[in-house]
């Protein structure tokens, strides 16, 4: 049985990681709150945009010249390119571990093709690495703080390497912020470009400009807002998860101090009562 003084160095202990955790859980609800405003924000732009490209698509509808856009053509998938938005850092939960296991279902479910990883945050990075995949490019450190530039130069190294037909399809994996307790896992295909279907509302634009050449600056700019949306979503759902998984272990934390002060009362008690026995003992060995 441990002695008491053992037993009060792990109480102390573990009340030192509980005010480690509860700060980690203050620290990322604030970050959450600014990283959420930004991943909401962003939304809209999205949506507008997409409206956009599927009223385009419906006024070019037979348009031989669109149809000739690099970003629309599509081929077979010999050639796949994979960017896989992850954290830099852990404690939060499984937030990585789902990620890099449909990352992984996906690589599993495509490997008669030839691929290659993008890599965003260092947790995709070293998981990649470790299994000897073929990284193609990777980026650490700025995940944190996502900016629109960082999202411009993977889309801009995704349009070239697509255009080049140096790959065949380019899919996104990453974690979208749904809600406090549980992100939203999602794989999509961003090159080539699809089209929204037709139907539905249509806004009659006046057009300046043709339906191609229109496509021409839109589709790279739609690419740019995937990648940049990606890392957006991504922060607010790793600050959710971490917020999440910081509270659960100062509540694990404070179980075991229950516990362990439990423990430290009946080996107090215990010793108490073996020393009023001796005392007894000895007193009517006395007598």
């Amino acid at each position: 049985m441990p002695s008491l003084i053992d037993i009060r160095r792990r109480i102390r202990s573990v009340k030192n990681m509980q005010q480690i955790t509860k700060a980690m859980k203050m620290v990322s609800a604030a970050k959450l709150r600014r990283a959420q405003e930004r991943a909401v924000a962003s939304r809209p732009y999205a949506r507008i945009m997409q409206r956009m490209l599927s009223n385009i698509a419906a006024a070019a509808v037979g348009n031989e010249e669109v149809t000739e856009l690099p970003l629309l053509q599509i081929r077979d998938e010999k050639r796949i390119q994979l960017i896989v938005v992850s954290s830099d850092t852990g404690l939060a939960g499984a937030f990585n571990a789902n990620l890099l296991r449909m990352a992984q279902k996906f690589v599993d479910d495509h490997s008669g093709a030839d691929l290659r990883m993008e890599t965003i945050g260092r947790k995709s990075r070293d998981y990649f690495r470790k299994r000897k995949y073929n990284v193609s490019g990777e980026y650490v450190g700025i995940v944190e703080k996502p900016k629109i530039e960082q999202g411009r130069e993977i889309a801009a190294k995704m349009i070239e390497a697509y255009s080049k037909a140096e790959v065949d399809a380019v899919y996104l994996v990453v974690n979208e912020f749904k809600s406090v307790m549980a992100p939203n896992l999602v794989l999509k295909k961003i090159l080539p470009v699809e089209l929204p279907a037709e139907g539905g509302e249509q806004i009659d634009y006046i057009w300046e400009q043709s339906p191609k050449e229109l496509l021409s600056d839109l589709l790279p700019r739609y690419v740019e807002m995937s990648i940049y949306r990606a890392m957006l979503e991504s922060l607010s759902a790793y600050h959710a998860a971490r917020m999440t998984a910081m509270d659960a272990a100062s509540s694990n934390a404070g179980d075991v101090i229950q516990t362990l002060t439990l423990n430290m009362n009946r080996v107090r008690q215990a010793s108490i009562t073996r020393e009023i026995i001796e005392i007894v003992s000895g007193a009517a060995a006395a007598a």
